[in-house]
């Protein structure tokens, strides 16, 4: 019974903060006015990635969690990570600091990266379910970049 709850639990952490921060930024969401480089998607389809990629994080550490392989390494990583990833789009959105939000995922690329070699010594798949959040971010930071050098 334990275990479900903390499955619940970090599941949901990650999804219902991205959930809080995109009703933050909501009112000053500007993407479909923004001049954006090549393979941008539509604005739509950001809420449901990011609900995927969400969940993938939160089964990602659940599965350290449950097996107690997780110590304070992974843990403050991994909600480092979640922090850093949630600050973007207010840098970004709300901000409007889009040369300092390109800078910002920056920097969360490389804690993703961390995060992902810290979760593969405790356990492969943990760290094998990162992987499309690490692309997505990949994607997303060619994006910001983009949209900062086309509208500045």
């Amino acid at each position: 019974m334990k275990n479900k709850w903390v499955w619940i639990k970090n599941i949901a952490i990650p999804l219902v903060l991205g959930g809080v921060i995109g009703l933050v930024i909501s009112k000053t969401m500007d993407y479909n006015s923004l001049t954006k480089p090549p393979l941008s998607p539509p604005g739509f389809l950001f809420g449901i990635v990011w609900s995927i990629l969400y969940i993938l994080m939160g089964v990602s550490y659940s599965i350290l969690d449950v097996n107690n392989l997780e110590t304070s390494k992974e843990t403050n990583i991994y909600y480092l990570q979640l922090a850093v990833n949630l600050l973007w789009p207010i840098i970004f959105f709300t901000l409007k600091w889009r040369l300092f939000a390109s800078i910002w995922i920056v920097l969360l690329l490389v804690l993703i990266i961390y995060m992902i070699i810290l979760f593969y010594k405790k356990n492969k798949i943990s760290a094998y379910l990162q992987i499309p959040y690490l692309l997505w971010t990949i994607f997303a930071t060619y994006l910001s970049f983009g949209v900062y050098i086309l509208n500045k």
